[in-house]
């Protein structure tokens, strides 16, 4: 496996919302990352892809909630997410594609 696609296997998607566009005006991005994924992991990936300087790297995990489908019992599964904070002058265009 390159480590091209160790860094996208790491990092699954940017999530755009209210609360993260807020983030965005203090200078941070927020992904969605792999679970088992880990801080230098996190900050090793963001800065091969998208060339960036990484400040600090904050996560939090999200459990699934449990929903009902078709009446039986099911649970989303947990989401990972990462908050990279960027050195100054360096920005990350998340609302474009790559």
């Amino acid at each position: 496996m390159s480590a091209e696609a160790k860094h996208y296997d790491v990092i699954r998607k940017p999530l755009i919302t209210e609360k993260t566009t807020m983030a965005s005006e203090n200078g941070a991005v927020v992904f969605e990352v792999a679970i088992d994924s880990n801080k230098p992991q996190i900050k090793e990936a963001v800065e091969a892809v998208f060339g960036v300087k990484v400040k600090a790297v904050n996560t939090t995990i999200t459990k699934g909630k449990v929903k009902r489908f078709r009446g039986q019992l099911g649970t989303r599964k947990d989401v990972k997410k990462a908050y990279v904070t960027l050195e100054e002058g360096n920005t990350i265009d998340v609302s474009t594609g790559l």
